[in-house]
């Protein structure tokens, strides 16, 4: 195989407008195919999310060159990692990239400040100014006072960030984030969260964050790219996911009920037929989507009420925060939330009957192709 051009910036190789890292990911594996399109600038951070077997992890490995791609490329910094149409790759080790995985990986042998020294080591630093670089990092990190511990000496938010740093030292030009907080209690998490992206704000190089929390992705991420069985079924800013979900995934994701339906003006017909008024008027494929708060529950059909009523079934009731969500079956199944004072007075239990009613104003429609 040809040896990749040494990396550079988008703006050294003649191209102003490229993005860090420009990437087309195929990877065939038996049935699964990964075919997805990453495009992520300098500075910017970008979170994958999708269910599990999504192809996320795929996606981060080839990255980072622990497998390879069946077809398309991985451009970095405006020079070929991975090309399998001219026999390109480059080797994990000569990556200009870091990778922090989910559980950490620091090699237990070593201390905090010669786990992080490891990098720059690895790219040829001498060991006297690698271990002042990393000294400098586990500062920053606030961790000067854990230089000599080993990793078992360390408490999981600790843990972390002496991962990050040994990723952050080699000045990467791609920074790989693999479920970073999934080890932490819930705590920590939120203490760590808030200071990665103090961290990932410092950070020049491209940054892309795999993740199953959303919370983890909202506060995190410039931007989110939704996976699906191996392709991207959406992509925006958070605002633009969680006012337009696209998918039941995605859907659940910002909890919200999503539904495809034909818009005739105010009528949405959704599933075999049921109708929805709804607020706005469009014609042709659309969503329709509302928050399971917007849904209330009645013993019987209610008088002058919303519209939008309909006879239901509970199937499930779970706890949900300060409130209950209750699943129902019907013409439509939809989730509820309302409060324990109110389930009590509705005597609700598994396999009971209700009336379900929406405001045609607490609908949100919008066409069902992307734009």
């Amino acid at each position: 195989m040809s040896t990749p051009a040494p990396i550079t910036s988008p703006r050294a190789t003649g191209h102003p407008d490229a993005p860090m890292l420009d990437a087309h990911l195929v990877v065939d594996r038996g049935t699964f195919r990964l075919d997805l399109e990453l495009r992520v600038e300098a500075g910017e951070v970008v979170a994958l999310l999708g269910p599990n077997g999504a192809g996320k992890t795929t996606a981060l490995r080839t990255l980072a060159g622990l497998e390879p791609l069946s077809d398309g490329h991985i451009t970095l910094g405006g020079a070929d990692l991975d090309r399998p149409t001219q026999r390109i790759w480059l080797p994990t080790e000569r990556r200009p990239i870091g990778v922090v995985f989910q559980d950490y990986l620091l090699f237990p042998h070593l201390s905090a400040v010669d786990n992080v020294a490891f990098g720059p080591r690895r790219h040829g630093v001498d060991r006297r100014t690698a271990r002042e670089q990393a000294t400098s990092w586990l500062h920053r990190m606030g961790l000067a006072e854990h230089a000599r511990r080993k990793p078992r000496q360390l408490s999981g938010g600790q843990a972390q960030r002496v991962a990050l740093a040994r990723a952050l030292a080699v000045n990467p030009a791609l920074l790989l984030l693999d479920e970073p907080l999934a080890a932490l209690d819930a705590r920590t998490r939120l203490d760590t969260r808030a200071e990665l992206q103090r961290h990932l704000g410092e950070h020049t190089g491209a940054t892309l964050l795999v993740t199953h929390d959303p919370l983890d992705a909202l506060v995190l991420a410039d931007r989110l790219i939704i996976v699906e069985e191996g392709r991207m079924v959406q992509e925006g800013d958070a605002a633009t996911i969680t006012a337009r979900p696209r998918t039941d995934y995605v859907a659940r994701l910002v909890g919200l009920n999503l539904y495809r339906g034909r818009a005739d003006g105010p009528t949405v017909r959704v599933g075999d037929g049921f109708p929805l008024t709804v607020a706005d008027r469009l014609d042709g494929d659309v969503f329709v989507a509302f928050p399971p708060s917007a849904v209330a529950l009645h013993p019987s059909r209610p008088d002058g009420s919303p519209r939008n009523t309909w006879p239901a079934t509970i199937t499930g009731i779970q706890r949900h925060g300060d409130n209950l969500r209750i699943q129902l079956d019907g013409p439509i199944g939809v989730a509820a939330d309302i409060t324990p004072l109110a389930a009590a007075q509705l005597h609700l239990v598994p396999g009971q009957p209700v009336w379900a009613a929406v405001k045609a104003t607490e609908t949100r429609v919008y066409p069902a192709s992307p734009g």
